[in-house]
């Protein structure tokens, strides 16, 4: 199946549900198209989705700005420089923020971080307070970190020529978004059953890709063999 454009989706939905533009308009799609991404994003988290973010503690404060849409951290480093181009770096413990609390009483034990939080939660396209993570010790000087995360990725309702998920898994999208349109149609049931099995049935093999091929290679982990019944002598 070739790849998605959001009017190519548009189209196939309607043409699917046999509902026009009348009942399915732009924005009630729209909808579904993002419930569908957002069902697809948290049952296989995917590489595409993955970003870094480079910053600097700041000597004598424990907490820093969550990076843009952060879903969730996959790995902290802070450096022994103000750079990630120079000095050694290491991986922070991932605790939760009241072990930090605990570890760290008050603002006053400094020291190179060891271990980080996370706590509230990142919205909007820019760093913000609502999300924050927390490093202990508290900096004893302005390190520089590395924070890797999964970002919510963006909905082909906005990046309308094609993203990651409606280019590379356009059938899964698809049976996920009618799956949305004949709920909202209250059926008929054997068709909502339909999509249901088929998108779990590209997921499966969506998430072999995402989660199996791509974290392995051949030189490291060999090459994948499937083994062959031989017949009896």
């Amino acid at each position: 199946m070739a790849g998605y454009t959001l009017s190519a989706l548009e189209a196939d939905l309607r043409s699917y549900t046999e509902v026009d533009s009348n009942v399915f308009t732009g924005a009630l799609l729209g909808r579904f198209i993002e419930n569908a991404e957002y069902r697809i994003m948290r049952d296989c988290p995917i590489d595409a989705d993955r970003k870094a973010q480079i910053g600097n503690l700041v000597a004598n404060q424990s907490t820093i700005n969550a990076p843009a849409g952060c879903l969730f951290v996959r790995g902290m480093q802070v450096y022994t420089s103000t750079s990630v181009t120079t000095g050694a770096n290491t991986w922070l413990e991932k605790k939760d923020r009241t072990y930090l609390q605990e570890f760290i009483p008050a603002e006053t034990d400094t020291g190179a971080p060891k271990y980080y939080a996370m706590f509230g939660g990142a919205t909007g396209t820019t760093d913000t307070t609502s999300g924050r993570m927390m490093v202990a010790p508290v900096p004893d000087a302005n390190y520089a970190f590395k924070v890797h995360f999964n970002a919510k990725p963006t909905s082909l309702v906005t990046d309308t020529s094609g993203t990651y998920i409606s280019l590379y898994f356009p059938a899964g999208l698809l049976y996920a978004c009618l799956i949305e349109a004949y709920g909202f149609l209250k059926g008929p049931m054997d068709m909502l059953t339909l999509y249901e099995n088929r998108y779990k049935q590209e997921l499966e093999k969506f998430a072999a890709e995402q989660i199996g091929r791509r974290r392995r290679d051949d030189y490291t982990d060999g090459t994948i063999r499937i083994p062959i019944q031989s017949p009896n002598p």
